[in-house]
Parts: C-alpha cells; structure tokens; sequence
C-alpha cells in the first residue's frame, strides 16, 4: 500500500483572475505535516507539489496522480486557487493561465472536473480524498457572477465508491482569507488539526478524513460564521484515514481540556480555570507550553470578537459621516460583512445598539406620542399598513367589552432574526402572567371543549409579530435538513409576504428545526395555552378588539353561508356582516393587539404544538405542550382563516386537524423562550 499525494497552489493568474498569495504557501504547509512521519508520514517521493503551473503540466500531474494505483492505495489531491464554471454549469480547476472572455470562461485555459473525474474512475484505489479550498460561491455558480444562487453537485462532479471531499465552503459560499493569518482560514485549521492531533476526536490515534474535516470546519466557525465548510463522503461510516495523531502527549490532552473548557466567547469561568491550572499540574507541562496552547485554541473566537469590533467602527464611522445610509452605502456595508466572514445575525446587535443610541431621543418623543393617543379599552395604537380611517369607522361600531383589562401596550421589546436574502424574522417579548383559558358560559356560540377551570402560569416568552411568511419559508427551507424534506413553496395563495400555508405540522416543526440549528435559539410552535393568552393580550372578550369583529379588522368569510340546510352568518353579535376575500392576505394587513401580533385573529389558522385534547380537570397548570409523545393523529389549532365565519375567530375558540395533511388555510407562527440576563 502507497500514500500518494498531489499538491496544486495557484497564487498567480496572468489575466482576469485576482491573486491568492496565500495559495502557495498552502501547499507548502499541507507538504510539511504529510510528510512528517509522525503524522501523515507520506514518502517524500510520493507528494508531488505545483505551485502556479501552467495548465498542461497540472493536467499531465492530475492524470499520472490516479494513473497506475493498486487497489488499497490512499490517493490525496488538495488544490489552492480559484474554481470556476462555464455556461453549462460544468465546473473547472484554475491554472494561472486561466482566461475569461466577456466574463465567460475560455475553458482551453483551466482543467475541466469531468476530465479529472474520469481518471478518478478509471483509477484502480479505493481510497480517494480530494480537499478543496476555493471559493465555491459565484466562482462555481452559473454565469460566473457572485451573487448567483446557482449551485454545483459536488457529488455529481467529483463523487464516487470510496472517495470523500473536503470542501472549504458550500456551493454558493466565499472561502474566505484572513489577514491575520499566514494560512486559507480553512487550510490553516486543517493543517493544525493534523499538526497538534487535536482533529483526532475519537482519540485512537488516527485522524480520518471526516474528523479532520470536522475540526477545521469547527475552527472555521468560530472565526467566520458566515463561512460553511462541507464534507462529502461516499457514504455514511466509510471512513479513510489520513495521518497519525499523538493520542498519549500531554500536549494534546491538554488541548482536548482547553477545548472543552472555553466558553463562546474564548474566555473560560473561574472554576475552568483552576481546573486547567490543576491539569497542567498533573501533566507538568510548563506554563509557557500551556499558555501557548490555550493561545492558539482561543485565536478563532479572538479574530471573531476582532471583526465584530471592525464591524462596529466602521458602522459608527459611517453613520457619523451618513446619518441616513444610501442603498449604495447599504450594499458596500454588505460586502463588508462578507469580506469578514460574518452572517447577518452576528451583526444585528450590533447595528441594532448603534441605531438604537442615535434614535434614543426621536424614538422616546414617539413612544410618548403613541401611549398619548391611548385613552380607553377600544382605542388601539395605529398599526403600520392599515387605513386610518377605516379603523376608526370600525372600532366605532364596536361596542365596549363587558370585562376587559386596558389594552395600553405592555411590550416594548422585541428583536429581529436575519434569515439572509434580506428576509428577517420579527419576534415580540410576550410578558409572563397567570392567566384564565377558555370562555363564559354566557359567550356566544360558546362550545363545550372551550371549558378550561384552571389558571395557567405563562413564562415570558418571545413569538412571531406575524403568521410564518412564504418568503421566510424558502429561506429557513433552504438550511441544512434536520429530520425532513421541505418543500421551499408548497402555497396555493402566492406571494412572498403571505403567510405560508399547505404545510403540515410535521413540517412547521423541521422548520423550527432547521431555524434553531441555524441560529443557536430554541425555536419551535407555541402551546396552546401560549397561543391563546398571546392572542388575547389581557382582554378577557370574545376578541381582542372586543365583543364583536369586522372584516375591517381581519380576514374572515364575512358572508351568509348555507351548509347543508344550515345558515352560517357572517356576523358576530351586534356587528355587521362583510366581504368574503376568498384567499390570504398579506400580513400586517390588519390591525395587532396590544402585544404587537398581528394577524391572531383571521388570515390563517395557526398550528400549535400541542396534541389535540378535550379540556378536563387533569389539565396542565402551566403553559408547557400538551403531549402524550403517542405521535397523536391530530394536534391543535387556534385563529381560524379566511376560509370560515366569525364566530370561530373568538381567542378561546379551539379546533383540530390531522397533523401530517397540508391545508390551503393552514400556516403557524414561531415562539422562543426569553432568557433571563
């Protein structure tokens, strides 16, 4: 058996391609560790290294790396450089020679991908690893322009029985560079990883492609959240093994302690740090040992806590310079943010404390202004999108509520979700309180399941201002999968600020999921006892407008209906009866309650987590789920649709539905846990 290694830097391009000096001095880093025979212990015959070649040489080098191996050969080809596409999408390595032509790749000037996957096939070795770091974003998308949300099947280009690829970023991602190091953020982690053992996560002594992988993408996170190295293997547990690892030096051990240890923002507690002096005790390394290694494990999060504060200055500075910034400033801040490798959300608080301090003074003058305009229980804050007029006409014919708690606005909190693609997710502060579920007796087209004697203890909690929108919708089903499959537009009604709707309850929660995994929050669908004191926002009437509605208010089946010989009205109590819209609206397009929901009422029923139940005496005393985890049929839904009449629009009104179907009047909304500080 042969170790066989190919090493291909490409820093110089001679036309239409920027530099990367880094390129070379990757392949120099990579030949170190593989040929130290301590760790990839590669013969030095057998690592073959190409800086800057001319295109021909690189594809003879290519050919002759698969050409003639026997079967139980470890073949590694890594590439430095660009990687680029022509117009049918066909991917190609870059050689210094590498020409564009009107933006179009002259493809007599790379390495084609289906050439090199061809010799990849035809090679007898059953161990095949390619690692590339290159930028996969719009060098790899078509059309050749960066902000192409094209992709390349990496698998379909360069996989096969045995093989695995490394890839410093997804297909529409930068590989990003850092100048604080000598190194390709991803190379350089790779290179650490092989060097220290620390890649070695199962600690016997070997580091398989998929954990050294793991670790660089680890690293890589920590420093540049935005940047998302992949691994693609043949196939789940196939595992090909690259280097040694010195699973018995303290050194290691101690690392392994250090990064465990080391809180997110590189800093470790009190106890941590007498439990790593202790450690460096018991391996009697030297404290200058010691404090080089938590020096170089705290070096990501140190260069992320770096380009936050970059960040930070050069938004102060510009808005000092532009109080009110230009779309062409808006897009240069953009590119700014990618240029550091961090994603909207690491910036938004950032942005938002920024903002918040220059509007401190104008945003006071208008709160104060708003809580003027509130005087009695049927008077409500404007919303934003709704006629004025309109409101007031309606809210007029409302009659005052027979019981009903101030509806002055008891929140002012709430933060903003960056989802990407300028699509953010606003979530509201709900304050935590003891509440009543359910209705009076004395409650129009009151139904028995609505009975609930129990007081319930609510925990703050933070949930969507509006129903799950389409375009939220293809964004978050365009992250990782967690459990299922989404479809990314499943809406009859289209239109990207709409509720999302044909989505089960199965798909709701992947959507929490996959939005929690991307975030780091506890995302998931609200419990129905949530739901409800949310809806109500401290009223105790039918609605949170009061005793009756309008389609004024939300949209509702506002006509007379006959089924089957039975005649449904389209009013509730003194109120009037309205239009019929027949599809979603927007939302927003109605007016919020008092916690700033909008949309709680009408527009589209709303999954909750909850199985569904007839409300008893051995209900649940606090806001938790009701669940049986017997995977019930039908789970919970509460704030009917467009589709029905009025009186199933009522906070208290409950019904169900069969948790796996997908309803053209079915949508949800999220809710997060608030954390104490």
């Amino acid at each position: 058996m042969s170790k066989i290694a190919l090493l291909i830097g490409i820093s110089k391009y001679e036309a239409g391609l920027a530099s990367l000096p880094k390129a070379e001095k990757d392949v120099e880093a990579m030949q170190r560790v593989l040929l130290n025979p301590e760790m990839g212990n590669f013969a030095e015959e057998d690592v073959t290294v190409l800086k800057n070649p001319q295109r021909q040489d690189m594809e003879d080098a290519i050919y002759h790396l698969y050409a003639n191996r026997h079967k139980d050969d470890l073949v590694l080809f890594y590439f430095s450089g660009h990687g680029v596409t022509d117009e049918s999408g066909d991917f190609y390595f870059s050689t210094r020679q590498t020409q564009k032509n009107q933006n179009r790749l002259i493809p007599t000037t790379a390495v084609a991908a289906t050439n090199v996957h061809n010799w990849m096939n035809k090679s007898k070795s059953k161990r095949l690893v390619v690692i590339l770091d290159c930028c996969f974003s719009g060098a790899f998308a078509k059309g050749l322009t960066a902000k192409d949300s094209g992709t390349i099947d990496l698998q379909q280009h360069l996989g096969g029985e045995g093989r695995a690829i490394l890839t410093a970023s997804t297909s529409t991602q930068y590989a990003f560079e850092s100048d604080h190091l000598d190194l390709s953020i991803y190379t350089n982690y790779l290179v650490e990883g092989i060097s220290t053992g620390a890649a070695d996560q199962d600690g016997d002594g070997l580091i398989a492609a998929d954990e050294l992988h793991q670790y660089a993408k680890s690293k890589v996170q920590e420093a540049s959240p935005a940047m998302t190295p992949e691994f693609y293997p043949h196939k789940d547990g196939y595992r090909i093994f690259l280097a040694k690892s010195p699973k018995d030096d303290p050194r290691l051990k101690y690392r392994k302690e250090v990064e465990r240890r080391i809180n997110r923002r590189g800093k470790f507690t009190i106890p941590a740090r007498r439990l790593l002096n202790s450690l460096r005790l018991q391996l009697h390394l030297e404290p200058d040992v010691a404090d080089a290694i938590e020096a170089e494990v705290q070096q990501p999060y140190r260069e992320y806590q770096r380009k936050l504060e970059e960040y930070e200055a050069t938004l102060i500075e510009t808005m000092e310079v532009e109080p009110t910034l230009s779309e062409r400033t808006l897009n240069d801040l953009i590119d700014y943010q990618q240029h550091l490798g961090l994603r909207d959300e690491d910036v938004a608080p950032i942005e938002a404390r920024i903002i918040s301090q220059r509007k401190s003074t104008a945003s006071k003058e208008k709160l104060s202004e708003s809580i003027a305009q509130i005087s009695a229980p049927e008077e409500y804050i404007n919303p934003s999108r709704f006629n004025q007029e309109k409101l007031s006409e309606s809210i007029a014919q409302i009659p005052a509520p027979e019981q009903s708690i101030n509806p002055k606005r008891i929140n002012t909190e709430s933060f903003t979700e960056r989802l990407g693609n300028s699509v953010v997710l606003d979530m509201v502060a709900i304050p935590g309180s003891n509440c009543l579920m359910g209705s009076p007796e004395n409650n129009q087209e009151r139904l028995d399941r609505e009975s609930f004697p129990h007081s319930f203890i609510i925990q703050p909690f933070f949930m969507g201002k509006f129903p799950v929108t389409q375009a939220q919708w293809a964004v978050v089903a365009g992250f990782d999968r967690v459990n299922i499959d989404l479809n990314p537009d499943p809406s009859h009604f289209k239109g990207a600020n709409r509720p999302v709707e044909c989505v089960s309850w199965d798909d709701a929660v992947e959507f929490c999921a996959r939005l929690s995994q991307r975030t780091g929050k506890t995302y998931r669908l609200p419990s129905e006892a949530e739901w409800e004191y949310a809806c109500r926002a401290g009223t105790t009437s039918p609605f949170y407008f009061g005793n009756t509605i309008s389609t004024d208010l939300a949209n509702y089946d506002g006509t007379n209906w006959v089924y089957p010989g039975t005649m449904y009205p389209g009013n509730y109590g003194q109120g009037a009866n309205g239009e019929y819209r027949e599809q979603t609206t927007d939302v927003g397009t109605f007016p919020a309650n008092s916690f700033g929901l909008y949309d709680m009422h009408g527009n589209i029923w709303e999954w909750c987590q909850d199985e569904w139940h007839d409300h008893s005496n051995d209900a649940l005393t606090d806001k938790r789920a009701w669940l049986s985890h017997h995977n019930n049929q039908y789970m919970h839904l509460p704030g009917s649709s467009w589709y029905y009449d009025p009186w199933r629009y009522r906070s208290a009104f409950r019904d169900r539905y069969v948790r796996g179907n997908r309803y053209i009047f079915v949508g949800f909304r999220v809710v997060v846990m608030r954390v104490s500080p």
